[in-house]
């Protein structure tokens, strides 16, 4: 499995069941995008004619899936939505889908959670996606310079107002690491640099891990707190993951926690990066490093989202997902709704997000909601962050109301 990836759930309905049923036969909610909608309270902007229209979403995956267009048009029918054409951009010699390697399989679920989660956000937003021939297979050696080679032309081609990315390798992986080395991921970032010039967002899943994260071999985490790259870098905007408590409507029936069942989101210090200046206000938390995440969607098992796929013929139809692979897709499409209402690209929206953050307590209309529940991300044995007040490393700044949230960011930024 890439190390931050949509895990499947195993309870398989292979039919749309309501959340009660879900409840019922598997102790666990699952949501469609109507339900994500109203949580998010994303219909009055719908509603205003901010659908992401004119804007473009970047989707980067290894292999990606031969299905995603059918798998994208039978989603959105379902749940009332017009579909948009997804744009397959294939990155060197990326090889012909076999439904009987599990590589292939885990990356087409991966594909389908990011096009159908960025599609439920931002309706009319086009989406690009990216299938590289490399496999990121979760440590700092495989597959990322491919990502990183096709994010750039990309970007300098002019394609894409943000790139959403569901992958990553834990810092530790990389060659050098132990001996202070860094270069290895420095050398790593000229596609995050080439987005900052010209003015593209990139996210980054914070990772499932919780406050620790894979092995190089991907089969066990590191006993103590480790994080992640490119949840990690400084000019990636870090999603983590929180779990939501909704009705049959999708109205909240108590405070969102932070995900921790299935896995945990990601978060803590980066033993790479430092603090970057526009967390200088939440310096007491982080101390003189980089903190992730910067803010958090949904992506509980418990909550889960139910996806359409059909690139496994042994296994078509819904399934529940889970993992932060859901939350940076859910924010790259609020993202591109606000730079819809700007009317420009927002480019590194760090600053903006974080200053939001800082008048949130005292101004309702920022949209950020904070999420300070006393849950935390521990995991695998490894002690996490708690969500208490103000900004954390459980969940960020918190999560977002987008009905405030997106015209705020959108004239901050």
């Amino acid at each position: 499995m890439p190390a931050v990836a949509g895990q499947q759930s195993e309870n398989t309905a292979r039919g749309l069941l309501t959340t009660e049923q879900c409840r019922a036969k598997w102790q666990i909610s699952c949501y469609t995008p109507t339900q994500y909608r109203q949580a998010y309270n994303l219909n009055p902007l719908y509603r205003a004619g901010v659908t992401g229209k004119g804007r473009t979403i970047v989707i980067v995956d290894s292999f990606g899936s031969p299905t995603i267009q059918h798998d994208l048009d039978v989603y959105s029918a379902r749940f009332g939505m017009k579909s948009t054409h997804v744009e397959v951009v294939k990155w060197g010699t990326v090889p012909h889908f076999d439904p009987a390697n599990p590589t292939h399989i885990d990356w087409a679920g991966e594909t389908t959670l990011d096009v159908e989660m960025a599609h439920a956000v931002a309706p009319d937003a086009h989406i690009v996606l990216v299938e590289t021939g490399a496999n990121q297979n979760g440590d700092g050696t495989t597959g990322l310079r491919e990502m990183m080679d096709a994010e750039k032309s990309l970007i300098d081609r002019g394609v894409g107002d943000v790139i959403s990315q569901s992958f990553g390798a834990t810092e530790n992986t990389f060659p050098g690491f132990r001996s202070g080395d860094f270069s290895s991921i420095q050398n790593l970032r000229y596609a995050f640099k080439d987005a900052a010039r010209h003015g593209v967002t990139v996210l980054a899943a914070s990772g499932d891990g919780g406050a620790t994260n894979t092995t190089a071999s991907g089969k066990a985490n590191y006993p103590y707190r480790v994080n992640a790259w490119p949840s990690s870098d400084p000019l990636a905007v870090s999603v983590g993951g929180t779990q939501l408590h909704l009705d049959a409507k999708g109205d909240r029936i108590a405070p969102d926690s932070v995900y921790n069942d299935d896995g945990a989101s990601g978060g803590g210090l980066s033993h790479v990066f430092a603090r970057p200046s526009y967390q200088n206000g939440v310096e007491q938390v982080v101390g003189d490093r980089r903190g992730t995440p910067d803010v958090s969607m949904s992506a509980a098992l418990n909550g889960g989202a139910w996806v359409y796929s059909s690139y496994d013929p042994k296994r078509v139809g819904w399934d529940v997902y889970v993992g932060t692979s859901e939350a940076s897709p859910l924010f790259a499409g609020i993202v591109a709704l606000a730079d819809q209402v700007a009317g420009h690209r927002l480019g590194d929206i760090h600053q903006a997000l974080y200053s939001l953050f800082a008048q949130s307590s005292r101004n309702p209309s920022t949209g950020i909601v904070d999420v300070k529940d006393g849950t935390n991300n521990s995991y695998a044995g490894v002690t996490g962050h708690t969500a208490v007040k103000g900004y954390d490393m459980a969940t960020g700044v918190g999560t977002i109301d987008a009905a405030r949230f997106v015209p705020a960011l959108a004239k901050k930024g």
